[in-house]
């Protein structure tokens, strides 16, 4: 399996996560915490970091002037997504609290690591379903993109099974969330798109460093498959991006702010997957 070049330096994104918030890892973006500006973390190149200026330019928009104003719809998407980080996390945050406890003073156990992973298993399962059966026609420019995490999920729960350990069934937050995006895709479907968009790339940002650090924490010592990707993560993420992009551009305002106005309730429903792992 190729695996991914990682986005981010990890000793310097463990450095910042250690004493920051996890609610400051948003999708695609690097941490944002500390100071009230976007830190960027070291990335090899000097074509990533001139990227990375365009991105962090982008994002420091407000959202009100970021919406209808030639911006491309996933920058919108992360405007949005910054609204959701405190004033400390973010120059543009709006929460008066960060919706999690900082990653440093979780105290994760294997079994509450266990069902975190059973539980977003039955999440990307049931995002994978609702695109392959694609009942809108436009859910199936979504199929096959690279991202999914069903399989590596479950080569994952073997392995635990394989050291002992007993796998849990799926469990309130996993059930109630699985649940939720059934019922949006029929009837809201730009709405179920944003939590498409918020539980893939959020899990290839600041999923991989909170992974990262729980295992850490529990001691243990296998990258898991959940946080690998075959082929270049870069390309596969660019790729859904401009999907994004196509689909969006057949949107009203309406619709388009439909999307973004469920942000919060994507990284909500993300957070409580994580409630497993909280002290």
């Amino acid at each position: 399996m190729a695996l991914a070049p990682a986005w981010i330096s990890v000793p310097r994104a463990l450095s910042i996560l250690y004493h920051a918030p996890s609610g400051c890892f948003q999708p695609e973006l690097r941490p944002i915490c500390g100071t009230g500006t976007t830190t960027a973390v070291s990335v090899p190149g000097r074509r990533r970091r001139r990227r990375l200026a365009v991105v962090t330019a982008a994002s420091a928009a407000s959202p009100a002037s970021a919406r209808g104003k030639g911006v491309e719809f996933i920058e919108e998407m992360r405007v949005a997504a910054m609204r959701l980080h405190t004033r400390e996390q973010a120059r543009d945050g709006k929460k008066e609290a960060p919706m999690e406890p900082p990653v440093a003073k979780w105290q994760p156990t294997v079994e509450g690591y266990l069902r975190f992973l059973v539980d977003s298993k039955l999440v990307f399962d049931t995002l994978d379903d609702i695109v392959h059966r694609a009942t809108v026609p436009w859910y199936a420019e979504f199929q096959n993109t690279g991202l999914e995490r069903s399989e590596p999920l479950q080569k994952d729960l073997a392995w635990f099974s394989l050291q002992g350990y007993a796998i849990p069934e799926p469990s309130a937050p996993g059930i109630t969330y699985a649940s939720y995006l059934e019922e949006l895709s029929d009837k809201d479907p730009q709405a179920f798109l944003c939590h498409f968009y918020n539980v893939h790339f959020a899990h290839t940002a600041g999923g991989r460093i909170i992974g990262e650090k729980v295992a850490e924490k529990i001691h243990i010592h296998r990258e898991l498959e959940f946080y690998q990707w075959e082929g270049d993560l870069s390309l596969l993420q660019q790729n859904v991006r401009g999907k994004l992009n196509q689909v969006a551009s057949g949107w009203s305002r309406a619709e388009k702010d439909t999307c973004l106005d469920e942000m919060e309730k994507a990284f909500a429903s993300s957070i409580d997957l994580r409630r497993h792992m909280f002290p």
